[in-house]
C-alpha cells in the first residue's frame, strides 16, 4: 500500500470527550492481562492449563481494573500536578 492510499483511507476515531474512558479501557485491558499472567504464574506455576487459568483470572480482573482506573485516574492526575513542575 502506498503512502497516498494509506492517507486517504477513512478511520473511525472517538471524540475527545471519550478520552478518559478509552484510556481506562486500554490501560485496564493491558494491565489486567499482564497481572493475570504474573499472578497465575506465581500461584500455580507453568503448566498445561496455564493460559486457561490466566483467562479465568482475566475475566474477573479486567472489569475490576476498568472501574478502578476510572475512579483512580483523576486522583493520579491531581497528584502528578502537585509533584511535577510545569513548563
Amino acid at each position: 500500500m502506498t503512502d497516498a492510499i494509506a492517507k486517504n483511507k477513512p478511520r473511525f476515531r472517538f471524540p475527545k470527550r471519550a478520552s478518559p474512558y478509552i484510556f481506562a479501557l486500554y490501560m485496564s485491558t493491558i494491565m489486567a492481562f499482564v497481572m493475570s499472567m504474573v499472578i497465575t504464574l506465581a500461584e500455580f506455576g507453568p503448566g498445561p492449563h496455564y493460559m486457561t487459568n490466566v483467562m479465568n483470572a482475566y475475566q474477573v480482573a479486567m472489569p475490576a481494573a476498568f472501574v478502578c482506573i476510572l475512579i483512580v485516574r483523576p486522583i493520579v492526575i491531581r497528584l502528578v500536578g502537585l509533584t511535577v513542575h510545569g513548563h
